[in-house]
Order: structure tokens, then sequence, then C-alpha cells
């Protein structure tokens, strides 16, 4: 019988508790979300015009997206460190902002503010990194539920952060960002140190679906509840004991994914599992390519059973790598990785299919970030009081369309062996058209906007990084992450700070008669973002274009990734 010490220090290695705690860390980093409840306090406070709230509002996006720093430093430092450094940025960064806004410090210039929410945002890129490459390496063979997951956890972070500031019932509304400051501070302090690598491909069971199906439940039922507690408090007007009761049974469901490591730890059998993943050697030779064997043995192994096949083809790796070492054979080195294997940031950037996939994400995802930066403006453009709704919203969806994004896009791969990007297109025609239907002044528009926009932002952010991890391997994933997490901001930059907010003000100018040179400007109407939509709804069908070449330039890689597995 295993000892209690024991079985605490199996717990702590688990690497479904990691999985557990980077969600944690997640539902607590998606700070950019939260821009759309702190843009109208810092616009009323500080007497800005559309234009300088988006240009903090492209220094957010930038942070949110410069992440070379974050990537590189997982590949030569411990987790911890990376999350602490982040912890460190948004703390003081928007610890800056909040004491600016509230009067404790005098008014700082525009480009000071930018700064601070530049690096206060940019920690969020340190937690991204850390607990997306501890996660698709613990469950390297789960990767889109494991993104899908981890990535929903950071959309939904923005409707959990706005609940908890309800709870505290804060007479200064300058305090959301205050907890901006804080929440993400005590949270991913209290666990940087379980988030690491922990050799999960030696965990492996066949329970591990059971365990994400139960996971995949407390999504939805975390989201179902989310949305029921914001219908509420649109609808009735809440007493502050209900909105705590609330808010705390919102705690304990992002809590409650902790129960199924206690499960396999504390209270599962120890199972021998046939299916338990090992690996063939600890430390390969870089040098050695280990796909050729396949490539050369094709004839002989193809009258095999699949079976039979993989182990043949396991115990030819074994003998080859063990020849190389012993200088009997000498393998060749290839000039470059191949479509599969492990690429540099560099080598990917001279692949089509990474930049293609880059340039898709710069129109689609750019054009879901300005809608949800300028939400808020949105929703007081058409006369709703309380655009906070909308963005909690906006979030909840978010968190669905990453979590579906993850598990639909792995039943292509899985199931039919299909380029994963295609989920991508899919989720691109549907965000064109619902822009378009923003555009034409539709009835319902800025709710259809706010799910649809939401969910497939979020699904993007699921699909992109798996389908990356696939195509350019996990050596590099976390420069090749947050390389195209430079997609959004670089689209924001154009279709918020250019076109978004100079047709904003400009629809704002032709409504006010009597706006002097330093009054804010506000417009109201539809037409304040309805062109805009219009612009962005044909940028999205361009990137159903690109999106669709890479389908086609990747089938036959992805025939040869999942074309043998079992359905």
């Amino acid at each position: 019988m295993i000892r209690l010490p024991e079985k605490v220090n199996t717990f702590l290695s688990n690497r479904w508790l990691v999985f557990v705690a980077s969600m944690w860390v997640q539902s607590c980093s998606g700070i950019g979300y939260m821009y759309g409840s702190i843009s109208p306090v810092i616009k009323s406070t500080m007497g800005y015009n559309q234009r300088q709230i988006a240009a903090l509002g492209v220094a957010k996006d930038i942070g949110d997206a410069i992440g070379f720093i974050a990537g590189s430093l997982c590949e030569v430092a411990p987790i911890w460190v990376v999350l602490f450094i982040g912890v460190a940025q948004n703390f003081f960064g928007y610890g800056l902002v909040w004491l600016t806004v509230n009067g404790t410090l005098p008014e700082l210039p525009l480009w000071v503010l930018c700064v601070c929410i530049f690096v206060g945002t940019n920690g969020e890129t340190y937690f991204n990194t850390g607990a997306l490459v501890s996660g698709v390496q613990n469950f390297p063979k789960s990767r889109g539920p494991v993104v899908g997951i981890l990535k929903g956890f950071a959309g939904l972070s923005g409707a959990i952060l706005t609940q908890v500031y309800t709870m505290f019932n804060f007479p200064d509304e300058s305090a959301i960002i205050f907890v901006v400051a804080v929440g993400p501070t005590i949270v991913i302090l209290s666990v940087m140190f379980i988030v690491r690598p922990v050799g999960g491909h030696r965990q492996a069971r066949q329970s591990d679906n059971t365990s994400f199906l139960a996971l995949y439940g407390v999504c939805l039922i975390l989201a179902a509840y989310l949305l029921a507690v914001l219908i509420l408090q649109d609808l009735v007007n809440l007493n502050q004991p209900t909105i705590i009761a609330l808010t705390i049974g919102l705690l304990i469901l992002v809590l409650l994914p902790v129960t199924i490591p206690i499960f396999l730890v504390f209270f599962s059998p120890k199972s021998h599992d046939p299916m338990e993943e090992t690996l063939l050697i600890e430390n390969q030779n870089p040098d050695v390519i280990l796909s050729e064997v396949e490539d050369e043995t094709s004839s002989e192994l193809d009258s095999l059973q699949d079976a039979e096949r993989e182990k043949r083809i396991s115990h030819l790796q074994a003998k080859l790598v063990q020849a190389a070492a012993d200088g009997a054979v000498k393998v060749k080195k290839k000039k470059g990785p191949r479509r599969g294997e492990d690429f540099t940031l560099f080598q990917a950037l001279q692949k089509a299919d990474f930049l293609l996939m880059f340039f898709s994400l710069v129109l689609a995802s750019g054009s879901g970030l300005t809608v949800i930066d300028n939400l808020g403006q949105m929703c007081e453009s058409l006369g709703y009081e309380n655009p906070h709704v909308f963005v909690s919203m906006i979030s909840i969806w978010n968190f669905l369309g990453r979590v579906a994004g993850g598990y639909f896009s792995e039943i292509i791969v899985r199931k039919y062996a299909y380029p994963r990007p295609v989920a991508m297109a899919a989720v691109q025609v549907v965000m064109a058209f619902s822009l378009f239907y923003y555009a034409m002044g539709a009835p319902g528009a800025i709710y259809i906007v706010s799910v649809v926009m939401g969910s497939c932002y979020g699904a993007h952010w699921a699909i992109v990084p798996s389908a990356a991890s696939e195509l350019f391997g996990l050596k590099s994933f976390g420069a090749l992450y947050n390389f195209l997490a430079l997609a959004s901001p670089t689209g924001s930059l154009i279709f918020s700070g250019v076109i978004a907010s100079g047709i904003y003000d400009y629809e704002a100018k032709i409504q006010s008669q009597t706006v002097g040179e330093g009054e804010a400007l506000t417009c109201y109407g539809t037409i304040c973002y309805s062109i805009t939509c219009g612009i962005l709804s044909v940028l999205c069908l361009i990137a159903v274009s690109l999106s669709m070449i890479v389908v086609y330039r990747t089938k036959r890689v992805y025939a040869k990734l999942y074309g043998n597995q079992p359905n």
C-alpha cells in the first residue's frame, strides 16, 4: 500500500493537476478582454476622445501579442519564472493605471498610460505561454482539447473578473482596474510552482477520454451558469447578498475540475494501461531523421496491420538510433525539416503555410478583436447603459468558441484526417455574415455580434495553435505561438486604430454641432459602426480564401499524420 507522502508527491506531479492549475492561471489571465469595461472608465475620467481610447486599445493589443521573450524564456527557464515575470508586469502596469485614474497620482500623459497598459497586458503573454507550453508537452496526443480548454478559460476570464468586481460592490468605478491588477497576481502566485512539464506522455490512461468529457461538462455548466447570472442581473435588480452568493457559486465551479486529479491519484487503483505511452529513447540524436525509416520500408510494411506496422516501425527506429550511436551507420542530414517535424521560428517563417495562416489571422482575428475592443462604445452608441453585460457575454461565447474549436477540430483531424485549418475557414465565414448583419442595421444585431464574434474569435485561438504544433512541431512551440499572436494587434492597429475610430469620430462630429476642441466626441446610432462592420465583413471573406489555400496545401501532411489512426 502506497503511503500518504508518496501519494501527495504523485498528486503534485500528476499531469491532470498541472492542467487544472493551468486552467486557473488562464481563468484570470485574459486581461485584454476587460478593456471593453475599462475603456469607458478611462474615457470619462480622463476626458479622452475615441481616437485616444483607440490608441490605448492598440497599446493593449500590442502588449497582448508581443510574446517573443516569453516564448524564448520557456526554452531555457522554469515555467514558474515565466509566470512570475508576467505577474510583476501585470501588477505594476495596471496598478499605475489605477492610481492615475482614481487621482492618487497626478494625471499622466497619454503616452505614459499607453506604456503602462502595454506593460500590464504584456504580462498576459507570459501566463498564456507558460500554461500552453506545459499543456501541450504533458498532453502531446490531445493538443486540440488541451489548447481549446486552456484558451477557453482565458477568454472566460473577462466574465469572471467582472463578476468578482461586482461582488465587492466598490463605490468607485475605477476599482475595476484595481481588480485587473490584483486578481491575477493572487491566483498565479499561488499556483505558479505547480504549472510545469511533468513527463505527461508517460501518464496516459484509457480513462483520459472520460476525464476530458468530464472537463467539457464542467465547461458547459460553467458557461450556462455565467450566462444565467448575467441575464438575471440584467433583468432583476439583485441585492448584494444574492450577488455574493452567485459569485461564490461561480468560483466553486472554477475550482471543481481539481476533483479529477484527486480521484485519479487517491481513489483510482493504479492501472497498468496497455495504451500508456512510453518514449522510444529519452535523448535521441536530433540529427537522426527517424521518419525516413518509414519511407524506406513502406513497401514491406504496407501489407501489415496497423498495430503490427507501428510495432515494426518503432523497432526499426530503435535499431537505427542504436546503430547511429555506435557509428555503424551514418544518417544523412536534411537541409531543413519537413512539415510535421520540429521547426524553429526562422525556418517556419520561410514556409508559405505559416505565412498564410498568419495573414488569415490578421484579417479575421484582427476583425474580431476590433469588435471586442469597441464593444463598450458600440453598446453606448445604441443606448445601452451597462456595457459590462455585453463584455461578459462576449467573454462567455469566447470561452465556448475556444472549447468547441478544440473539440470539433480534433474530430476533423482524428476521424477524417482532414486539415485542421478547414475549421478556421468555417468560423471565418460565420464571422463575415454576422458583421454584414450588423452593417445592415438589423434588429438585435448587437446580440448577434456579441455571440458570433465572441465564439468565432475564440475558436481561432484553439484551432491555430494546435495546427501550428502539428505542422511545425513542439520544440519551438512557444516562439511559434507568440509570433502568430502578433496577428491580432497587427489587424487591430489598422482596423480599430484607424478605420473604426476614424469613422466613429467623423460621425460624432456630424451629429454634434457644439463640440469644443477639448470635449469628448460621442456618436449615437448604428451608423457609428455599421460602415466599419461592412469593411470587416469583406476582410473576413478574404481570410476564408487564405485559410482554404492552407487546407489544400496540407491535405497530404494531415493524411500522413492521422490517416493510419483508428477512428
